[in-house]
């Protein structure tokens, strides 16, 4: 099928996306602090509020891609390679800065499964790392001359919420476990770090020497 990349790039993408999912920051910080202060259901609300959002994400990179590869092969080639430098500094700024994971247990009257929902969708689409990570991320998959580029970035950006699932929904159903194991064990947040900075310093050294030939 024309919308499905090759195994190769179905497998490296896969590895980054489920590092990228494992990586602490604002959405798992949300799941677990929701689920820590109104329970299971209001975690799982959040997770699949922000994992909405990434389809909304994916929808916007798609036609934002596909204008500019009718405009502009150009102009697309650009945006991969500003998206390598992207990388870089994103990798850059976990091995310096580290990871943001602080879940709190706030007391407070239960909200509903909806304003949970809500909740997360909306720390999804305002977090701007998140909407600059997908611009640049999401068309290192692709080849500027691909016809269907725009269908293969569709089918990637689902298989990133599929991809994320198992891997997020653990981190709600042990809340109070895994937010106790990532204080204790800070080595084990910091691996996390160096896998994240080794794979897409990996992906942004590909692009920049694959347009350097």
């Amino acid at each position: 099928m024309s919308f499905i990349p090759d195994s190769t790039t179905l497998i490296q993408f896969t590895v980054a996306s489920v590092i990228l999912a494992i990586t602490p920051g604002p959405d798992m910080t949300l799941f677990v602090s929701r689920t820590l202060s109104q329970g299971r259901a209001a975690g799982f609300a959040s997770m699949f509020g922000a994992l909405f959002g990434t389809f909304i994400h994916t929808t916007f990179v798609v036609i934002g891609v596909s204008a500019l590869i009718v405009a502009s092969p150009y102009a697309f080639m650009a945006l991969k390679i500003g998206g390598a430098g992207y990388l870089i500094f994103l990798a850059f700024q976990a091995v310096t800065r580290g990871s943001a994971f602080s879940p709190e247990k706030k007391t407070g009257p239960n909200m509903s499964l909806k304003r949970a929902w809500l909740t997360g969708l909306g720390v999804n689409l305002l977090n701007p790392k998140v909407i600059l990570f997908f611009i640049h991320f999401l068309p290192q998959f692709v080849s500027v001359h691909d016809p269907h580029a725009p269908a293969k970035l569709f089918f990637l950006g689902a298989m990133f919420v599929v991809l994320s699932i198992p891997v997020t929904a653990p981190m709600v159903l042990a809340a109070e476990r895994f937010a106790a194991a990532m204080k204790r064990s800070p080595r084990v947040t910091r691996i996390i770090d160096w896998l994240f900075a080794g794979v897409f310093s990996a992906f942004a050294l590909k692009i920049l020497t694959t347009h350097s030939k």
